[in-house]
């Protein structure tokens, strides 16, 4: 008996060490899952000239309220958010609490999404616009974790709280190496609203959008919480050449570097028999350009000969412009054809505002990817027909009941003709 109730004790105690063991990695792996997590803060400017109505026939603070609603519902799982106000709750005119008026309406965390809306819905344009304060607080929010993150502040109006200046505190957060990115919005802003916004953007590598319509408002907020919960891709810094012949070799993957004004910039690429080179480029003002430029992205043979090219154009309305270009370098019934060496040239026409330096050149991001080419069972249209095939099947079936039942009613009436 005695020995049975220590074979229990014995087995009951190894049970327990092994939940015990299993139990504590799982929690490990929790915790480092939670410390990847890509955290948001939104940064909302709630001071009293958000009471403006000038988008879309309502008030600024209703654009705002929807297109958080609408960003709160679409937000990852993944993806860590909170809100952060500034001039939400002191009525006051003390220039000094008025510019410590900035609260945490929401934690950075799980969503619930419910409780989120809730705090939203409680909003009402008060007071004062310390951004440099909120963004200090912000960046506390943030703090902790390896995870992508990410401040976006929304606001209509300067800083009202000088002589802390947001783009000196958007330069001081950039220069702790904590790896977060400040980007802005501005509710339909004048220009020196622009300046300031853009300032803080550029200080910590994110970007500065206008806004005049709720639409517009919920895509950007939108775009930038999702860009969140995207794996974070190092780019690799490269210099290009003058020439095709001087250019660098590069294989698939992101790229960094910097065009002058009026620069051209070459990267060479191979490409095998079967496969397809996908480019795109984007340029940024990150300084007060002239309006109305534009970026060319060429791919050209190693003799100059084009093969493709993609272009778009800008008006001085967004900070970054794209184009991209696809070669599919067709397959060879030779095993040992050679590689296929493509040129890339990329040239941009932006031009200096009146006063503003022009070096360093302007960021250029370059994207790379060599892929398997399509396969001509699945991509190639056969005899000219593609898809079309089925509708041809189709109607040659439909066709030939129809003839089957037509032919039978006919013999069926002629059989009652015979018989009258």
């Amino acid at each position: 008996m005695i020995r049975r109730q220590r074979l229990a004790v014995g087995v009951c105690a190894l049970f327990a060490a092994l939940t015990a063991g299993i139990a504590f990695p799982s929690g490990a792996v929790a915790d480092e899952t939670e410390q990847d997590a890509p955290k948001v803060e939104l940064v909302l400017d709630v001071s009293g000239s958000m009471r403006t109505r000038d988008i879309d026939g309502g008030t600024r603070m209703a654009a705002a309220k929807q297109a958080f609603n609408e960003v709160l519902d679409a937000t990852p799982e993944e993806v860590r958010l909170g809100i952060r106000t500034l001039g939400a709750n002191y009525r006051g005119n003390d220039r000094k609490e008025g510019c410590k008026d900035t609260a945490q309406l929401y934690p950075v965390g799980p969503l619930d999404r419910t409780d989120a809306k809730t705090a939203v819905a409680t909003l009402s344009p008060t007071g004062w616009t310390p951004i440099g304060p909120a963004l200090l607080k912000a960046a506390d929010d943030l703090n902790g974790g390896n995870g992508t993150r990410r401040i976006v502040l929304i606001s209509d109006g300067e800083d009202t709280c000088q002589p802390l200046d947001p783009c000196e505190v958007a330069r001081e957060i950039a220069a702790k190496g904590i790896g977060l990115t400040i980007d802005t919005l501005g509710l339909v802003p004048d220009a020196k609203t622009r300046a300031q916004l853009s300032c803080i953007a550029d200080a910590t590598g994110g970007t500065y959008t206008d806004v005049r319509h709720k639409e517009e408002l919920s895509d950007r907020v939108g775009q930038l919480v999702d860009r969140a919960a995207d794996p974070v891709v190092t780019p690799v810094a490269t210099e290009g050449a003058d020439r095709c012949e001087k250019a660098p070799v590069l294989k698939s993957g992101l790229y960094t570097d910097r065009e002058e004004f009026g620069q051209q910039r070459w990267y060479k690429v191979d490409v095998e028999p079967g496969q397809e080179l996908r480019a795109s480029v984007s340029v940024a003002d990150d300084r007060a350009v002239n309006p109305h430029y534009g970026v060319l992205l060429r791919a050209v043979t190693v003799h100059g000969r084009e093969i493709v090219r993609g272009e778009a154009a800008g008006t001085g309305r967004t900070d970054v412009i794209s184009t991209g270009l696809r070669y599919p370098k067709q397959d060879s019934d030779d095993d040992s054809a050679p590689a296929e060496t493509v040129c890339l040239q990329v040239t941009q026409s932006f031009s200096a505002a009146s006063g503003v330096k022009t070096t360093p050149g302007l960021p250029l991001e370059l994207t790379l990817d060599v892929v398997d080419g399509p396969s001509g069972h699945r991509d190639v249209a056969a005899f000219g027909l593609g898809r079309g095939w089925w509708l041809l099947g189709a109607l040659v079936l439909a066709g030939f009941l129809a003839g089957l039942l037509w032919g039978w009613l006919s013999r069926w009436r002629v059989s009652v003709w015979r018989t009258n």
